[in-house]
């Protein structure tokens, strides 16, 4: 799911996002009602009518960016003081505002209110963060409002197996139409993260979608998709994109390199997307090594319909019963 923070998937259009194949996109609770505000956005008719999104549409409840963003924060059983980290002004988030924030913004998709922990907090802490989440969770779903959103439960527990296994028991009887897993691909080893979803996946409700947020690089798609998840959200392919570097089937590619300054071959001669369509590798360079805007964007849609079409051959895979041979297949030429 590609991520548009501020009501943008930053510099492409609906129409690009459209043409690449992306079916839901996310954005950023925190960030809309800091700018420019749920209550103009609700006025404006909705998240999807704002950014002229047609398509669905998932908003996480804040939660992340008030532990990793905010100035100064407090956090109480009754919901988290912060500041701003725009302009240090000081606000105060419940789980019912919230949600109520969510249910303005309107989004298809919403997210339960939850206490991040830490990658490294002891288990004491842990268990706090655990237990105010589970918390929070009752009251979410006490205060939604809009029977047409799905409210998505989060998993918490540090990493922690018994925690994390406590944190899903008394978390599925909230799951009515998926369940997500926060807390993981934050700073640990990789191993870390695949113990934990290893130790959930034969618990997880089977009728309903399993979220992993904050996950988009190829390797943990397919360790995620392997260990049960459905879901995936990441910052990570537009971003890097903005400084040059394109995922590609051969691995990744930093196009600021000297070698590529005349090389007029394709990005990515596997991908048929508009940037491998018609620009050469010297040309991107030209692009980001001048500091124009294309150069980014266009970047951008490559690196967003090279994992989208990853997901596509992985249901594919799936599918014809070969996920495992495709997976080899995939790093046999991505890890060169």
């Amino acid at each position: 799911m590609p991520v548009g923070t501020q009501a943008t998937v930053k510099a492409l259009t609906p129409a690009e996002l459209t043409e690449i194949g992306a079916q839901i996109i996310l954005s950023n609770t925190y960030h809309l009602y800091i700018r420019p505000g749920h209550e103009l956005i609700k006025a404006a008719g909705g998240l999807h009518k704002f950014m002229a999104w047609d398509k669905p549409a998932l908003t996480d409840s804040g939660g992340f960016q008030v532990f990793s963003l905010a100035r100064l924060r407090k956090v109480t059983d009754d919901g988290v003081r912060f500041n701003s980290h725009i302009d240090g002004a000081e606000h105060f988030f419940t789980p019912e505002y919230a949600t109520e924030i969510q249910n303005a913004l309107g989004a298809d998709i919403i997210m339960a209110f939850d206490e991040c922990s830490e990658y490294g907090i002891d288990l004491s802490r842990a268990r706090d963060a655990m237990e105010r989440t589970l918390k929070w969770l009752n009251r979410c779903y006490t205060a939604h409002k809009n029977p047409m959103q799905a409210l998505f439960p989060i998993v918490q527990g540090g990493f922690d197996i018994a925690l994390r296994l406590e944190s899903l028991e008394r978390t599925i009887p909230y799951a009515k139409h998926g369940i997500a897993i926060g807390g993981l691909s934050v700073g640990e080893p990789a191993e870390e993260m695949y113990a934990i979803l290893d130790a959930l996946k034969p618990k997880l409700p089977p009728e309903t979608p399993r979220y992993l947020m904050g996950v988009g690089t190829p390797d943990y798609l397919f360790e995620g998709v392997l260990r049960g998840i459905d879901m995936f959200d990441c910052v990570l392919p537009t971003r890097i994109a903005r400084n040059g570097l394109a995922l590609t089937s051969r691995g990744k590619l930093n196009v600021r390199n000297a070698e590529y300054s005349a090389d007029f071959g394709l990005l990515d001669g596997e991908c048929e997307c508009y940037c491998c369509r018609n620009f050469s590798r010297a040309y991107l360079r030209h692009l980001i090594n001048t500091d124009e805007i294309l150069g980014g964007r266009m970047i951008s849609v490559h690196n967003l319909r090279f994992l989208l079409h990853l997901m596509d051959n992985i249901r594919s895979a799936i599918k014809s019963d070969r996920f495992l041979d495709f997976k080899k297949e995939f790093y046999n030429k991505y890890f060169v």
